[in-house]
């Protein structure tokens, strides 16, 4: 697994050494996360827009090959 180093305002990690119940590392992974996920989603959403453009132009592809050209990285 890779390291990240992140950096926070003192006020914010003096905060946080009052939640010690919290692994911070955790929460920043999660939070890495999600914020991927949705940037996927919307790439998705901008593809499948090109892919509505292309049937309406008269391009007709199946759903695989669809997903396939499109480079979704989730099923519609």
């Amino acid at each position: 697994m890779a390291n990240l180093t992140l950096s926070v305002p003192e006020e914010v990690y003096a905060r946080m050494r009052r939640h010690s119940e919290f692994r911070w590392s955790e929460v920043a992974r999660r939070a890495i996360l999600q914020k991927l996920e949705e940037a996927e989603i919307i790439e998705d959403i901008k593809a499948a827009e090109r892919g509505e453009k292309a049937y309406k132009s008269g391009k007709v592809l199946t759903h695989s090959k669809l997903v396939k050209s499109l480079g979704l990285k989730h099923e519609l």
